[in-house]
Protein backbone atom coordinates (compact mmCIF):
# COMPACT_ATOMS: atom_id res chain seq x y z
CA UNK A 1 0.00 0.00 0.00
CA UNK A 2 1.21 3.18 -1.05
CA UNK A 3 1.05 6.79 1.01
CA UNK A 4 0.23 10.31 -0.40
CA UNK A 5 1.09 12.61 1.87
CA UNK A 6 0.83 16.59 1.87
CA UNK A 7 3.25 17.54 -0.23
CA UNK A 8 5.83 20.65 0.19
CA UNK A 9 5.21 23.06 -2.47
CA UNK A 10 7.21 26.03 -1.02
CA UNK A 11 10.19 26.67 1.28
CA UNK A 12 7.84 28.68 3.58
CA UNK A 13 4.83 25.61 3.40
CA UNK A 14 4.38 24.31 6.72
CA UNK A 15 0.62 22.82 6.42
CA UNK A 16 -1.99 22.58 3.31
CA UNK A 17 -5.51 22.73 3.12
CA UNK A 18 -7.61 19.87 1.07
CA UNK A 19 -10.36 21.78 -0.24
CA UNK A 20 -11.75 19.14 -2.00
CA UNK A 21 -11.13 15.38 -2.99
CA UNK A 22 -11.79 14.79 -7.13
CA UNK A 23 -11.48 11.19 -6.41
CA UNK A 24 -13.90 8.86 -4.44
CA UNK A 25 -12.93 6.55 -1.60
CA UNK A 26 -12.14 3.52 -3.23
CA UNK A 27 -11.81 4.90 -6.51
CA UNK A 28 -9.43 3.52 -9.25
CA UNK A 29 -6.69 6.32 -9.44
CA UNK A 30 -4.01 6.45 -12.36
CA UNK A 31 -0.76 7.91 -12.00
CA UNK A 32 -0.97 11.22 -12.91
CA UNK A 33 -4.77 12.02 -12.85
CA UNK A 34 -6.14 15.13 -11.09
CA UNK A 35 -6.63 13.82 -7.21
CA UNK A 36 -7.27 16.63 -4.77
CA UNK A 37 -7.56 20.68 -4.36
CA UNK A 38 -5.01 21.89 -2.08
CA UNK A 39 -5.08 25.66 -0.61
CA UNK A 40 -0.89 26.19 0.70
CA UNK A 41 -0.01 29.50 2.28
CA UNK A 42 1.08 31.18 -1.28
CA UNK A 43 -1.88 29.58 -4.01
CA UNK A 44 -4.71 27.30 -4.60
CA UNK A 45 -3.75 24.07 -6.87
CA UNK A 46 -4.01 20.83 -8.04
CA UNK A 47 -2.50 17.83 -6.85
CA UNK A 48 -1.99 15.44 -9.70
CA UNK A 49 -1.50 11.47 -8.45
CA UNK A 50 1.93 10.67 -8.17
CA UNK A 51 1.34 7.01 -7.86
CA UNK A 52 -1.95 4.57 -9.11
CA UNK A 53 -4.17 2.11 -7.09
CA UNK A 54 -7.53 2.33 -5.12
CA UNK A 55 -8.21 5.63 -3.35
CA UNK A 56 -8.33 5.05 0.65
CA UNK A 57 -8.88 9.08 1.54
CA UNK A 58 -7.41 9.77 5.35
CA UNK A 59 -8.27 13.33 5.44
CA UNK A 60 -11.09 14.58 4.64
CA UNK A 61 -11.84 17.94 2.63
CA UNK A 62 -11.85 21.03 4.69
CA UNK A 63 -8.64 19.21 6.77
CA UNK A 64 -5.52 21.45 7.65
CA UNK A 65 -2.86 19.31 8.03
CA UNK A 66 0.67 19.76 8.35
CA UNK A 67 3.57 18.72 5.71
CA UNK A 68 4.54 15.46 5.34
CA UNK A 69 1.34 13.70 7.03
CA UNK A 70 -0.42 10.66 5.46
CA UNK A 71 -3.60 12.21 3.56
CA UNK A 72 -4.97 8.98 1.76
CA UNK A 73 -3.41 5.56 0.73
CA UNK A 74 -3.42 3.68 -2.76
CA UNK A 75 -3.68 0.05 -3.12
CA UNK A 76 -3.65 -2.53 -5.32
CA UNK A 77 -7.18 -3.23 -6.67
CA UNK A 78 -9.25 -5.96 -4.98
CA UNK A 79 -6.19 -5.04 -1.37
CA UNK A 80 -8.03 -5.10 1.90
CA UNK A 81 -7.82 -1.57 3.42
CA UNK A 82 -7.56 -0.89 6.73
CA UNK A 83 -9.40 1.57 8.40
CA UNK A 84 -7.97 4.69 7.95
CA UNK A 85 -6.47 7.10 11.04
CA UNK A 86 -7.52 10.71 10.72
CA UNK A 87 -4.48 12.80 10.49
CA UNK A 88 -3.04 15.29 12.77
CA UNK A 89 -5.17 18.23 12.09
CA UNK A 90 -3.82 22.22 12.52
CA UNK A 91 -6.35 23.86 14.72
CA UNK A 92 -4.65 26.90 14.41
CA UNK A 93 -3.01 27.33 10.83
CA UNK A 94 -1.45 30.79 11.99
CA UNK A 95 0.66 29.05 14.34
CA UNK A 96 -0.59 30.85 17.66
CA UNK A 97 -1.93 27.57 18.68
CA UNK A 98 -1.26 23.99 18.97
CA UNK A 99 -1.98 21.12 16.86
CA UNK A 100 -4.29 18.45 18.25
CA UNK A 101 -4.18 14.85 17.00
CA UNK A 102 -7.50 12.45 17.03
CA UNK A 103 -7.61 9.05 15.73
CA UNK A 104 -11.16 8.09 14.07
CA UNK A 105 -11.96 4.65 12.19
CA UNK A 106 -13.01 5.80 8.61
CA UNK A 107 -16.70 6.08 8.11
CA UNK A 108 -18.32 2.69 6.87
CA UNK A 109 -19.52 2.69 3.26
CA UNK A 110 -21.49 -0.30 1.51
CA UNK A 111 -19.58 -2.53 -0.33
CA UNK A 112 -17.57 -1.47 -4.05
CA UNK A 113 -14.45 -1.58 -5.15
CA UNK A 114 -12.38 -3.18 -2.51
CA UNK A 115 -14.45 -3.29 -0.10
CA UNK A 116 -15.71 0.26 -0.37
CA UNK A 117 -17.94 2.02 -2.01
CA UNK A 118 -17.18 5.45 -4.70
CA UNK A 119 -19.29 7.87 -2.94
CA UNK A 120 -19.85 10.31 -5.45
CA UNK A 121 -17.36 13.33 -5.91
CA UNK A 122 -18.12 16.44 -8.09
CA UNK A 123 -14.85 16.95 -9.67
CA UNK A 124 -14.62 20.99 -9.78
CA UNK A 125 -11.91 23.84 -10.19
CA UNK A 126 -11.71 25.87 -7.33
CA UNK A 127 -12.94 28.54 -9.25
CA UNK A 128 -15.94 26.53 -10.09
CA UNK A 129 -16.81 25.66 -6.31
CA UNK A 130 -16.12 29.17 -5.90
CA UNK A 131 -19.05 30.54 -7.60
CA UNK A 132 -21.28 27.84 -7.04
CA UNK A 133 -21.01 28.88 -3.17
CA UNK A 134 -21.61 31.96 -3.60
CA UNK A 135 -24.99 31.61 -5.68
CA UNK A 136 -25.65 28.73 -3.79
CA UNK A 137 -25.76 25.98 -6.92
CA UNK A 138 -25.39 22.18 -6.35
CA UNK A 139 -22.47 21.00 -8.38
CA UNK A 140 -23.80 17.45 -8.50
CA UNK A 141 -26.44 18.75 -10.67
CA UNK A 142 -24.25 20.53 -13.09
CA UNK A 143 -22.60 18.87 -16.26
CA UNK A 144 -18.79 19.59 -16.21
CA UNK A 145 -17.69 20.26 -19.51
CA UNK A 146 -13.54 20.41 -18.85
CA UNK A 147 -11.47 16.98 -18.43
CA UNK A 148 -12.63 13.88 -17.32
CA UNK A 149 -15.94 15.33 -16.95
CA UNK A 150 -14.40 18.27 -14.15
CA UNK A 151 -17.43 21.09 -13.58
CA UNK A 152 -15.93 25.18 -14.57
CA UNK A 153 -16.43 28.27 -13.88
CA UNK A 154 -18.68 28.32 -17.01
CA UNK A 155 -20.76 25.29 -16.47
CA UNK A 156 -21.69 26.89 -12.90
CA UNK A 157 -22.43 30.39 -14.32
CA UNK A 158 -24.74 28.71 -16.78
CA UNK A 159 -26.32 26.78 -14.54
CA UNK A 160 -26.84 29.81 -12.19
CA UNK A 161 -28.43 31.85 -15.47
CA UNK A 162 -25.65 34.16 -15.03
CA UNK A 163 -23.77 35.20 -17.89
CA UNK A 164 -19.83 34.46 -17.93
CA UNK A 165 -18.84 37.68 -19.60
CA UNK A 166 -20.59 39.52 -16.19
CA UNK A 167 -19.31 37.39 -13.81
CA UNK A 168 -15.27 37.80 -15.37
CA UNK A 169 -15.79 41.08 -16.04
CA UNK A 170 -16.71 42.20 -12.42
CA UNK A 171 -13.81 39.66 -11.40
CA UNK A 172 -11.86 41.66 -13.98
CA UNK A 173 -12.55 45.08 -12.24
CA UNK A 174 -11.72 43.84 -8.54
CA UNK A 175 -8.86 42.42 -9.97
CA UNK A 176 -10.07 38.92 -8.49
CA UNK A 177 -11.61 36.34 -9.19
CA UNK A 178 -15.71 35.82 -7.43
CA UNK A 179 -15.34 34.40 -3.57
CA UNK A 180 -17.77 34.54 -1.11
CA UNK A 181 -16.97 37.11 1.23
CA UNK A 182 -16.43 35.42 5.04
CA UNK A 183 -18.69 34.53 7.52
CA UNK A 184 -19.38 37.35 9.70
CA UNK A 185 -19.43 36.45 13.48
CA UNK A 186 -21.58 38.75 15.48
CA UNK A 187 -19.50 40.17 18.68
CA UNK A 188 -21.97 38.97 21.82
CA UNK A 189 -19.81 40.90 24.44
CA UNK A 190 -19.95 44.00 22.71
CA UNK A 191 -23.22 46.73 23.06
CA UNK A 192 -22.43 48.16 19.89
CA UNK A 193 -22.87 46.51 16.80
CA UNK A 194 -19.58 44.86 15.87
CA UNK A 195 -18.68 41.89 13.03
CA UNK A 196 -15.83 40.02 13.91
CA UNK A 197 -14.48 38.20 10.53
CA UNK A 198 -11.97 35.24 10.74
CA UNK A 199 -8.87 35.73 8.51
CA UNK A 200 -8.92 33.84 5.09
CA UNK A 201 -5.22 31.48 5.52
CA UNK A 202 -3.37 33.83 3.26
CA UNK A 203 -4.74 37.02 5.16
CA UNK A 204 -3.20 34.78 8.36
CA UNK A 205 0.07 34.50 6.75
CA UNK A 206 0.83 37.80 5.26
CA UNK A 207 0.17 39.01 9.49
CA UNK A 208 2.74 36.70 10.76
CA UNK A 209 5.11 37.27 8.09
CA UNK A 210 4.17 40.63 8.67
CA UNK A 211 4.86 41.01 12.30
CA UNK A 212 8.05 38.75 11.96
CA UNK A 213 9.48 41.35 9.70
CA UNK A 214 8.49 43.92 12.26
CA UNK A 215 9.99 42.46 15.45
CA UNK A 216 13.10 40.54 13.75
CA UNK A 217 14.60 42.98 11.43
CA UNK A 218 16.39 46.40 11.90
CA UNK A 219 15.19 48.35 8.51
CA UNK A 220 15.59 51.83 8.09
CA UNK A 221 14.60 53.87 4.68
CA UNK A 222 16.36 55.71 2.32
CA UNK A 223 14.20 58.01 0.01
CA UNK A 224 14.86 59.94 -3.35
CA UNK A 225 13.14 61.48 -6.32
CA UNK A 226 13.60 60.75 -9.98
CA UNK A 227 13.31 62.41 -13.21
CA UNK A 228 11.22 60.15 -15.33
CA UNK A 229 11.34 61.83 -18.65
CA UNK A 230 13.36 60.08 -20.23
CA UNK A 231 12.28 56.83 -19.30
CA UNK A 232 8.39 58.11 -20.44
CA UNK A 233 9.88 58.93 -23.56
CA UNK A 234 11.61 55.38 -23.90
CA UNK A 235 8.26 53.96 -23.10
CA UNK A 236 6.70 55.68 -25.57
CA UNK A 237 9.49 55.13 -28.29
CA UNK A 238 8.94 51.11 -27.45
CA UNK A 239 5.54 51.83 -28.10
CA UNK A 240 5.22 53.24 -31.58
CA UNK A 241 7.74 50.61 -32.75
CA UNK A 242 4.87 47.67 -31.70
CA UNK A 243 5.99 44.23 -31.79
CA UNK A 244 5.43 43.24 -28.19
CA UNK A 245 3.99 44.16 -25.09
CA UNK A 246 5.08 47.67 -24.21
CA UNK A 247 6.67 48.26 -20.85
CA UNK A 248 4.98 49.95 -18.36
CA UNK A 249 6.99 52.08 -16.10
CA UNK A 250 7.13 49.89 -13.24
CA UNK A 251 8.65 47.17 -15.49
CA UNK A 252 11.30 49.69 -16.41
CA UNK A 253 11.59 50.15 -12.47
CA UNK A 254 12.11 46.37 -12.29
CA UNK A 255 14.65 46.21 -14.76
CA UNK A 256 16.60 49.38 -13.20
CA UNK A 257 16.27 47.48 -10.21
CA UNK A 258 17.61 44.41 -11.29
CA UNK A 259 20.97 45.81 -12.97
CA UNK A 260 21.88 47.91 -9.98
CA UNK A 261 21.03 44.31 -7.84
CA UNK A 262 24.02 43.20 -10.09
CA UNK A 263 26.35 45.62 -9.09
CA UNK A 264 25.34 45.68 -5.27
CA UNK A 265 24.84 41.86 -4.59
CA UNK A 266 24.89 42.65 -0.78
CA UNK A 267 20.99 44.23 -1.71
CA UNK A 268 20.30 40.96 -3.59
CA UNK A 269 21.37 38.76 -0.38
CA UNK A 270 20.04 37.63 2.77
CA UNK A 271 21.27 37.90 6.63
CA UNK A 272 20.64 34.28 8.41
CA UNK A 273 22.18 33.04 11.21
CA UNK A 274 24.74 35.79 11.04
CA UNK A 275 26.23 34.96 7.54
CA UNK A 276 25.46 36.96 4.69
CA UNK A 277 24.00 34.71 1.77
CA UNK A 278 24.71 36.03 -1.73
CA UNK A 279 22.50 35.35 -4.40
CA UNK A 280 23.46 34.51 -8.26
CA UNK A 281 20.70 34.44 -9.42
CA UNK A 282 18.62 37.95 -10.05
CA UNK A 283 14.77 37.45 -9.21
CA UNK A 284 12.78 40.40 -8.72
CA UNK A 285 9.14 39.87 -6.80
CA UNK A 286 6.65 41.90 -8.15
CA UNK A 287 3.62 42.58 -5.35
CA UNK A 288 0.51 42.22 -6.99
CA UNK A 289 -3.13 43.48 -5.10
CA UNK A 290 -4.95 39.72 -5.13
CA UNK A 291 -8.36 39.33 -2.78
CA UNK A 292 -7.98 40.56 0.39
CA UNK A 293 -4.17 39.63 0.28
CA UNK A 294 -1.52 40.31 -1.17
CA UNK A 295 0.93 37.82 -3.54
CA UNK A 296 4.33 38.61 -4.77
CA UNK A 297 4.94 36.62 -8.02
CA UNK A 298 9.11 36.33 -9.18
CA UNK A 299 10.01 37.83 -12.21
CA UNK A 300 13.57 35.20 -12.75
CA UNK A 301 16.68 36.23 -14.18
CA UNK A 302 15.15 40.00 -14.38
CA UNK A 303 19.05 40.85 -15.12
CA UNK A 304 19.02 39.31 -18.25
CA UNK A 305 15.98 39.50 -19.59
CA UNK A 306 14.89 42.61 -22.17
CA UNK A 307 12.22 44.72 -21.44
CA UNK A 308 9.59 43.12 -23.47
CA UNK A 309 10.78 40.02 -21.80
CA UNK A 310 9.70 41.72 -18.37
CA UNK A 311 6.66 43.49 -19.49
CA UNK A 312 5.50 40.03 -20.83
CA UNK A 313 6.67 38.14 -17.73
CA UNK A 314 4.90 40.74 -15.67
CA UNK A 315 1.23 40.51 -16.99
CA UNK A 316 1.41 36.47 -16.94
CA UNK A 317 1.81 36.49 -12.93
CA UNK A 318 -0.45 39.69 -12.28
CA UNK A 319 -3.26 37.80 -14.49
CA UNK A 320 -1.86 34.20 -12.55
CA UNK A 321 -1.33 36.12 -9.31
CA UNK A 322 -5.50 37.72 -9.79
CA UNK A 323 -7.22 34.83 -10.94
CA UNK A 324 -5.95 32.15 -8.06
CA UNK A 325 -3.91 29.94 -11.02
CA UNK A 326 -0.90 31.40 -9.86
CA UNK A 327 1.77 27.95 -8.61
CA UNK A 328 3.49 28.10 -5.45
CA UNK A 329 6.52 28.02 -7.80
CA UNK A 330 5.98 31.17 -9.30
CA UNK A 331 5.51 32.77 -5.75
CA UNK A 332 9.21 31.45 -4.36
CA UNK A 333 12.64 32.01 -5.14
CA UNK A 334 12.34 36.55 -4.92
CA UNK A 335 16.09 38.43 -3.81
CA UNK A 336 14.28 41.58 -4.18
CA UNK A 337 10.73 43.00 -4.34
CA UNK A 338 9.13 45.92 -6.00
CA UNK A 339 6.05 47.16 -4.28
CA UNK A 340 4.02 49.75 -6.48
CA UNK A 341 1.19 51.82 -5.05
CA UNK A 342 1.50 54.84 -8.00
CA UNK A 343 -1.67 52.95 -9.94
CA UNK A 344 -3.39 54.50 -6.70
CA UNK A 345 -1.79 57.65 -6.74
CA UNK A 346 -0.01 57.44 -3.95
CA UNK A 347 3.32 59.84 -3.93
CA UNK A 348 5.13 57.39 -1.77
CA UNK A 349 5.38 54.25 -0.04
CA UNK A 350 7.58 52.85 2.67
CA UNK A 351 6.94 48.93 2.08
CA UNK A 352 7.91 46.38 4.94
CA UNK A 353 10.40 44.24 4.14
CA UNK A 354 9.97 40.28 2.79
CA UNK A 355 11.69 38.45 4.92
CA UNK A 356 14.51 37.10 4.13
CA UNK A 357 15.32 39.89 1.39
CA UNK A 358 17.42 42.35 2.68
CA UNK A 359 15.63 45.48 0.73
CA UNK A 360 12.23 46.14 -0.94
CA UNK A 361 11.84 48.98 -2.87
CA UNK A 362 8.67 51.58 -2.53
CA UNK A 363 7.21 53.24 -5.67
CA UNK A 364 5.03 55.92 -6.02
CA UNK A 365 3.55 57.56 -8.70
CA UNK A 366 4.79 59.73 -11.49
CA UNK A 367 3.36 63.16 -10.61
CA UNK A 368 4.38 66.54 -12.81
CA UNK A 369 6.82 69.79 -11.14
CA UNK A 370 7.62 72.92 -12.61
CA UNK A 371 11.11 73.00 -13.41
CA UNK A 372 14.00 76.31 -14.71
CA UNK A 373 15.61 74.96 -17.72
CA UNK A 374 17.99 77.22 -19.67
CA UNK A 375 16.20 79.97 -18.40
CA UNK A 376 12.58 78.24 -19.60
CA UNK A 377 10.22 76.93 -17.28
CA UNK A 378 9.69 72.98 -18.36
CA UNK A 379 6.93 70.26 -17.15
CA UNK A 380 9.75 67.65 -15.35
CA UNK A 381 7.95 64.17 -14.13
CA UNK A 382 9.37 62.86 -10.56
CA UNK A 383 9.16 59.64 -8.97
CA UNK A 384 9.70 58.82 -5.53
CA UNK A 385 11.28 55.53 -4.67
CA UNK A 386 11.60 54.55 -1.15
CA UNK A 387 14.02 51.92 -0.31
CA UNK A 388 13.81 49.71 3.19
CA UNK A 389 16.79 48.10 4.33
CA UNK A 390 17.81 45.56 6.57
CA UNK A 391 20.46 47.16 8.85
CA UNK A 392 22.12 44.09 9.36
CA UNK A 393 23.18 42.96 5.96
CA UNK A 394 23.08 46.83 3.84
CA UNK A 395 24.34 49.96 5.52
CA UNK A 396 23.24 53.97 5.07
CA UNK A 397 26.23 54.44 2.69
CA UNK A 398 25.64 51.18 1.06
CA UNK A 399 21.47 51.55 0.57
CA UNK A 400 22.22 54.90 -0.50
CA UNK A 401 24.43 54.40 -3.62
CA UNK A 402 22.36 51.52 -4.37
CA UNK A 403 19.36 53.87 -4.39
CA UNK A 404 21.45 56.25 -6.37
CA UNK A 405 22.14 53.68 -8.89
CA UNK A 406 18.35 52.66 -9.63
CA UNK A 407 17.61 56.46 -10.17
CA UNK A 408 20.55 57.10 -12.47
CA UNK A 409 19.32 54.16 -14.92
CA UNK A 410 15.87 55.51 -14.15
CA UNK A 411 16.83 59.20 -15.60
CA UNK A 412 19.55 57.57 -18.27
CA UNK A 413 17.36 54.29 -19.27
CA UNK A 414 19.42 53.79 -22.45
CA UNK A 415 21.03 51.72 -20.61
CA UNK A 416 18.00 49.54 -19.76
CA UNK A 417 17.96 48.41 -23.57
CA UNK A 418 21.64 47.18 -23.92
Amino acid sequence: MKEITMPSLSDSMEEGTILGWLKADGEYVAKGEELFDIETDKATMTYHSEEEGVLAIVATEGTTVAVGTVIARLAAPGTAQPAAERPTVVENPDGLGSATTSVTEAPARSAGVGGRTAAPVVRATPVARRLAAEHEVDLRAVVGSGPGGRVLLSDVAARADIELASVEAASASAGVPPRPMPTPVTSTELKADITVQELTRLQQVVARRMVEAKSTIPDFQVQTEASMDAAIALREQLKALGGGAVPSLNDIVVKACALALREYPRANGSYRDGRFELHARVNVGIAVAAEDALLVPTITDADTRSLGSIAAEARRLAERARSSAITPAELSGATFTVSNLGMYGMTAITPVINPPQAAILGVGATRTFPAVVDGRLVERHLMTLTLSCDHRILYGADAAQFLARIRQLLEQPVALTL
